[in-house]
């Protein structure tokens, strides 16, 4: 689904995205998103970073997932008690 994404640029970058478009016979939304893709993309090459890498290591614990859910209940239980009193 698409997103509407609102910003202030120069009347010059306006002006090239709008003649870019008419160039490619393209929308201004396609240009817009091509460029940033390719940004993208040679950021992480020049950078030698991969976005997966660090975005998604959340699996990757000190604990064993039955030591984690251990903690997790007894907080939860404390949680509770002091909301009795």
């Amino acid at each position: 689904m698409d997103r509407i994404l609102s910003l202030r640029v120069s009347e010059a970058t306006a002006g090239q995205v709008t003649a870019l478009a008419r160039r490619l016979k393209s929308s201004k939304k396609r240009v817009i998103e091509d460029a940033v893709n390719r940004y993208a993309a040679s950021v992480e090459a020049e950078t030698n970073r991969d976005v997966f890498e660090e975005t998604c290591g959340g699996w990757n614990r000190e604990q064993s997932p039955g030591q984690l859910t251990d903690e997790s209940r007894k907080v939860f239980r404390e949680s509770m008690e002091k909301r009795r009193r």
